[in-house]
């Protein structure tokens, strides 16, 4: 067992192999999520000009101060200025400007009354408080300065950087190109979700961890490939892996262990891939597989359900994040009490499903239930995977363990089981 790698020597080994997508230029609605190439830099000043952050009247600050209910200041109104026209006249002594959101401010103002303080008037208006004297003014660069580093390379897209570049606009963002990721699963006893009375005959079996791998892939930022099923048969496997050869990353599932029919590292190296582990020191998921065919990486995840959504979590996700352009490819793990004794055995390095939740002192943990790499819908209810050391038979309750939460955003250079 000694010479077998273990689960995050084999995540790095990985990474080590996959390569960066190149970088493209893509319409901006479609960046969502992607990856910048390079840094981006303001044309611009953002606001472009001096405007007006509310409706009302743009005045001199020394013509309001001091005014109130009592003491009431009249102002004459000489323009009127709605969002997108500018001014043709500077504001002079007891003038002002009806103004709205966004108009920029016209020259000798530097304050904008809101028009709840004053009696709305048209051509003349009476101001009845001071309190906006030099204020509800938004300033030209007070948000971005022309020539400012806006967005760095590496920076992921979401919908508040996308409006950042459209503001600027930047209509076709260099990003890194996301990596197009076949996906194959093989068994004679598995068939697609529309072969229906197939399967609620129980004469075959759904073919779950296609569609679940379709979606994990999308959710990490790659494009899924659907290669399908292959059957249980040499000449099967090959035909079916012929089609993934202009992917950039190809993963499978099942096939890979040591059974009679077990078909896909013999015909993997067949086809020349060059193989460089296909077993882990961990559970679920030991008879995982990666290699090189040709260019294209390969990611062989075992059968069972459970076990290839936790090794896709722990190797096929980080390396779609190194593909697209992250520069921090894995989730972290967080320090989490254990609400319930867990014992495990062989001497392993287990992912175990759990649910995390806030307590009294902190987050606390207790498994799903059951932890067959067959029960699916122990994945569907957890919210984590409890990361037990290898060869710790016995965890306690109050016990510390290292949890990874599926849906933490926050990820780092390394892996962190």
């Amino acid at each position: 067992m000694s010479q077998l790698l273990s689960a995050a020597e084999a995540a790095e080994r990985i990474l080590q192999e996959v390569r960066r997508q190149p970088p493209l230029r893509m319409p901006l609605d479609d960046a969502l999520e992607s990856v910048l190439a390079e840094d981006v830099v303001s044309r611009l000043d953002i606001p472009a000009w001096t405007n007006s952050a509310m409706d009302g009247y743009a005045a001199r600050g020394e013509d309001v101060r001091g005014a109130s209910a009592t003491k009431p200041v009249r102002l004459r109104v000489v323009e009127h200025l709605p969002a997108g026209r500018f001014s043709n006249r500077s504001i002079g002594h007891g003038e002002c400007a009806r103004i709205f959101t966004g108009a920029p401010l016209p020259p000798g103002s530097d304050s904008v009354i809101r028009q709840e303080d004053t009696d709305g008037g048209t051509e003349t208006v009476v101001i009845v408080k001071d309190r906006d004297v030099g204020a509800n003014i938004r300033r030209a660069g007070e948000d971005i300065t022309k020539g400012a580093t806006v967005l760095t390379a590496g920076t992921q897209l979401g919908a508040a950087q996308l409006g950042v570049l459209a503001s600027l606009a930047v209509a076709h963002p260099l990003v890194y190109r996301r990596p197009r990721v076949a996906i194959l699963g093989s068994g004679d006893e598995i068939v697609d979700v529309d072969q229906v009375e197939e399967i609620l005959s129980g004469r075959k079996i759904a073919s779950s961890n296609t569609h679940t791998l379709c979606a994990l892939v999308r959710q990490s930022g790659g494009q899924p490939v659907n290669l399908g099923i292959a059957g249980d048969t040499p000449a099967s496997l090959k035909d079916h892996l012929s089609q993934a050869l202009d992917c950039d990353l190809l993963i499978t599932t099942a096939g890979i262990s040591v059974g009679e029919h077990d078909y896909v590292r013999s015909v993997l190296e067949e086809l020349g891939a060059e193989l460089r582990f296909w077993k882990l020191r961990m559970r679920p998921g030991a008879p995982v597989g990666f290699g090189l065919l040709g260019e294209t990486p390969w990611v062989g995840l075992p059968g069972n359900p459970v076990s290839t959504m936790v090794t896709f979590e722990l190797f096929a996700r980080p390396a779609i994040r190194k593909m697209m352009g992250h520069a921090l490819p894995f989730r972290r793990t967080v320090p989490v009490v254990l609400a319930e004794p867990i014992f495990v055995k062989p001497r392993l390095q287990h992912f175990l499903r759990g649910i995390v939740t806030q307590g009294s002192d902190g987050p606390e943990a207790r498994l799903t239930g059951p932890q067959g790499s067959g029960i699916l819908t122990s994945m569907a209810r957890a919210n984590a995977l409890l990361v037990i050391p290898e060869g710790q038979f016995e965890t306690s309750a109050g016990s510390r363990v290292q949890a990874l939460i599926l849906d933490d955003p926050v990820h780092q250079e390394h892996p962190g089981f």
